[in-house]
């Protein structure tokens, strides 16, 4: 047990030190920021107290947090369940309502009554009730002496039994163990979930998405990147499926809006769901990243996306159908691409390998510590050579085909389907079902381009003795595979598919060669995972775990922060200015006027809607301009990643200022290494969401239930 203790223990002194330095790094457990940040929170000019943010047994500022869909963040801004979150996390709803008559992403769409709000099936908002620290009783059955697996099957057995006692589906009552620090400690989230959420409001593409690619990670920005949904609830405001009955949710607690603004050095926090960072991680995982991971997801991603783009600028319905998903891979695709450059500009690895020559200094100074921890980065070094090559094919396989080429993917539902459904009546309707949701966001000429040039990628870059075994039958003529795929597969026209289903043949469905591919990859996946993959990580996860624990217990007096990993978290700082570059300093606010500035009609990405520019020259701004003029966009020091998108940006007194949205160029490589010189926030001014709103769409009512302080 001492190996276990020795961790608790520096973990414990960590959690419970005061902060001693001025960084703003740290995405923060709300439970624990009386302890360890509100003290320097108030220095920075937090006016509230801890209970204000959270507190467990009354409502506080967490209560108007939430999930919003699979992973975004968005919150509560009136007592009537109107949620406000970024206009790219709403964007696959706003697609799914649209359609070449109703085109929402073109033209935008604001509910004028609550009649006019749309139902958006499967789209969930979830509510953090509760957050408690369970590490005692997930580690009580950990012994001495205990392998990995075991430790492993002590810890599962301990979180799901809590996980068991706090759950309650018919409730929309979940629970789920968290580990935090690499296994060192385990906290339980308790959450509540809406499944009948409304679309309210959204800005056209060309105010919501304004600069598109081309300004996407970079500042100065102008976006208005917001959309607004509601939660509905049953008449007694319990969580419900959709009904006509139900009614807007009485929200126990909605943020107040600040029309008051910020200035240069002004706090600011920000409270959301990141969603990963790897801010312990090794020089021997930044190597895979630099070498292997991102420019490969750069390459395939960047040769899809012009095949992709080629369509969806030449017919008006490919748009609508592909907006989302091409907004989905380009976001990460340009992601790699910065993170690589900032990764070495910044000279992030030989940061880290600093860091490790100290630790293995400080480990080989003490017999103990050898015991101890001296094990630690051997156990990564030999976990991420073992992992690698099985992880670059895994991932050719994932970006080219598995998602690049889309009748793989629907493939793979399909395989499910008949894998787990034995009855084929009710295969056929959940396959039905399947295609019904694929082939409206489907174009057969585009995916017949892109399945070429995806199978040409994976031939050309994984061995024939690596690749899946129906590669075998794409080796011989990719080009002939290809077309042949596209003119016989049920999957690839919908004349095929729904006259399949009349007469459900399974076996003809199994053998369909999109379902061979994806059954083929799924092996070949399988097989990658348990000669290299799954010992690897193993191997790893001690690893990381020691390596985490050392670290804490090497520094005792410093205040740490657990990787994010989309569970809910608050970071704080200030509203500020940087220098990105020699002689290039970048204010930290941008008005109305620069979108007008940017204006291009020639370029998708710049378009200013005519509205818009009416009210600019009219200079109707209503209660929401500063000097004159709109702020858009602006600046704070606050350290998010994904997930924190649509996270509220409050102020001193927990007012929202705007919705955080964006990293800055310069410090892409921020997810590894915190960079406080350059790492900024870039957010929407919550003054240019009510312009828009109030005077571009004309939508008083929504100002109306807001609580807006002036």
């Amino acid at each position: 047990m001492r190996k276990t203790l020795l961790g608790l223990a520096a973990l414990t002194l960590a959690l419970a030190s005061p902060l001693r330095s001025a960084a703003d790094e740290g995405m923060w457990l709300l439970p624990f920021i009386e302890k360890m940040n509100i003290e320097q929170m108030k220095a920075k000019g937090l006016r509230l107290d801890a209970k204000d943010i959270y507190d467990l047994n009354n409502t506080s500022l967490k209560d108007a947090i939430v999930i919003f869909g699979g992973g975004c963040t968005g919150e509560v801004i009136s007592p009537n369940g109107l949620i406000s979150t970024n206009h790219h996390c709403g964007y696959g709803s706003i697609q799914q309502h649209s359609s070449v008559e109703h085109d929402y992403l073109k033209n935008g769409f604001w509910a004028q009554t609550l009649e006019e709000e749309l139902p958006t099936p499967g789209l969930a908002v979830t509510f953090i009730r509760e957050i408690r620290d369970v590490t005692p009783e997930v580690l009580a059955k950990v012994k001495p002496g205990m392998t990995e697996a075991e430790r492993d099957e002590a810890v599962k057995k301990a979180s799901d039994k809590i996980v068991k006692a706090n759950s309650d589906a018919k409730a929309f009552k979940g629970a789920q163990v968290v580990p935090m620090f690499g296994g060192n400690q385990y906290l339980l989230f308790v959450t509540e979930r809406f499944t009948d959420v409304r679309m309210v409001g959204a800005p056209p593409s060309s105010v919501g998405k304004f600069g598109g690619d081309t300004d996407n990670w970079m500042w100065p920005r102008h976006t208005g990147d917001f959309s607004l949904f509601r939660v509905y609830a049953s008449p007694d405001n319990k969580p419900a499926a959709y009904s006509k009955d139900n009614v807007p949710y009485k929200a126990p607690k909605h943020l107040e809006i600040s029309l008051k603004g910020y200035k240069e050095g002004d706090y600011a926090m920000i409270m959301g769901f990141p969603g990963r960072t790897n801010r312990y991680m090794t020089t021997y995982e930044i190597d895979q990243v630099l070498e292997q991971d991102n420019p490969i997801r750069i390459f395939v991603r960047g040769e899809r996306q012009k095949l992709l783009w080629e369509d969806m600028m030449a017919d008006p319905k490919v748009r609508i159908q592909y907006a989302s998903k091409y907004a989905g891979s380009s976001n990460y695709w340009k992601n790699s691409i910065g993170m690589n450059r900032g990764l070495r500009k910044l000279d992030v690895r030989g940061k880290k390998a600093a860091q490790q020559a100290e630790f293995t200094a400080w480990v080989n100074a003490s017999e103990q510590r050898k015991a101890e921890y001296g094990r630690a980065l051997p156990l990564i070094d030999s976990a991420v050579r073992q992992r690698r090559e099985a992880a670059r094919i895994q991932q050719f396989m994932s970006e080219a085909l598995r998602t690049g080429v889309e009748s793989y993917t629907l493939g793979t539902t399909v395989n499910g389907i008949l894998a787990n459904q034995k009855d084929d009546k009710k295969a056929a309707e959940a396959i039905r079902k399947a295609g019904d949701a694929f082939f409206k966001n489907y174009n057969a000429p585009t995916d017949r381009k892109v399945t070429l040039r995806m199978l040409q990628i994976f031939a050309d870059s994984v061995s024939a003795a690596d690749q899946p075994s129906f590669f075998a039958a794409v080796r011989p003529d990719v080009a002939a595979y290809a077309a042949g795929l596209s003119d016989r597969s049920l999957l690839t026209d919908t004349v095929r598919f729904y006259g399949a289903l009349e007469n459900f043949d399974r076996a003809q469905w199994t053998n369909d060669p999109a379902v061979v591919a994806a059954a083929s990859i799924a092996e070949k996946n399988k097989e990658l995972a348990k000669e290299a993959l799954a010992p690897a990580a193993k191997k790893f996860a001690e690893g990381h775990r020691l390596w985490v624990a050392g670290l804490m217990e090497m520094h005792p007096d410093k205040a740490y922060a657990p990787d994010a990993n989309f569970t809910l978290r608050l970071t704080y700082g200030q509203v500020l200015p940087y220098w990105a570059a020699d002689a290039v300093f970048y204010n930290y606010f941008t008005t109305l006027s620069g979108v007008m500035a940017k204006e291009d009609p020639n370029n998708p990405d710049f378009i200013v809607p005519e509205r818009l520019k009416e009210l600019y020259a009219a200079k109707d701004f209503g209660p929401y301009a500063v000097d004159g003029d709109i702020p858009t966009c602006f600046l704070t020091n606050n350290d998010i990643t994904g997930g924190n998108s649509g996270s509220p940006v409050l102020d001193a007194d927990g007012r929202l200022l705007g919705l955080a949205f964006d990293g800055n160029w310069e410090a892409m490589s921020g997810d590894i290494a915190f960079e406080p010189d350059v790492q900024r926030t870039i957010a929407v001014d919550i003054r240019y969401v009510l312009f828009m709103i109030d005077k571009y769409a004309g939508c008083g009512r929504l100002i109306d239930e807001m609580t807006i302080v002036r």
